[in-house]
């Protein structure tokens, strides 16, 4: 009787240590459907489903001066302001590009800002096939999350099983404790881009 006892005190004990280890060996549903990278660096064209997609600058910045409602304000932010410059194209037929997160080094990431309200240069961008358009995507980050950091861009926020743009920011000049070498007291966002550049 004693034996037996035993015996299914041992078969229920591995059963809960094998479930166990299903449970958390197994993907998660949402690593399943995640979106499917498509890898790059900056200044190359990086081919996801539905567009291609061109991380042309990153600028960083203190303060942001832009127009809102007809009025000029000055945006600050406790970290930094990141604000990328891509070149977008339409792949096969007219899409709309509308995610943009900055993911740092520890995998924390950063949705574009909300305080700027609807503007034409943000998401979600309209692009066209053959039709270059250069749009905004801006940030506010902590000034540790921008060495080993990356760009993910996607036609949406959610979309299971369709690719996704993921830019290594590698390139961008940093000083030895990690930030950014050169950050702009106050950038405007309304001012044209310098000639000969997207």
């Amino acid at each position: 009787m004693r034996i037996r006892i035993l015996g299914n005190l041992v078969i229920l004990g591995a059963t809960v240590v094998l479930s166990y280890g299903m449970q958390v060996s197994k993907p998660h549903y949402a690593d399943l459907t995640a979106p499917i990278p498509a890898d790059g660096a900056m200044h190359d064209t990086i081919r996801a489903r539905s567009f291609d997609v061109r991380l042309d600058k990153v600028v960083f910045a203190r303060a942001l001066k832009t127009n809102q409602f007809g009025r000029q304000k000055l945006l600050t932010t406790s970290g930094l302001w990141a604000v990328v410059t891509t070149s977008l194209t339409a792949t096969a037929a007219s899409t709309t590009v509308a995610d943009g997160t900055w993911q740092g080094p520890t995998g924390l990431r950063y949705h574009q800002t909300e305080r700027l309200g609807y503007r034409q240069d943000m998401p979600p961008h309209g692009v066209d096939p053959g039709l270059e358009k250069r749009g905004l995507l801006v940030f506010e980050i902590p000034p540790d999350q921008i060495r080993g950091a990356s760009l993910l861009i996607a036609a949406r926020q959610f979309g299971p099983l369709d690719a996704q743009a993921r830019i290594s920011l590698d390139g961008l000049p940093t000083s030895a404790d990690g930030q950014p070498a050169d950050v702009l007291p106050e950038y405007d966002l309304d001012a044209p881009p310098p000639q000969g550049k997207s």
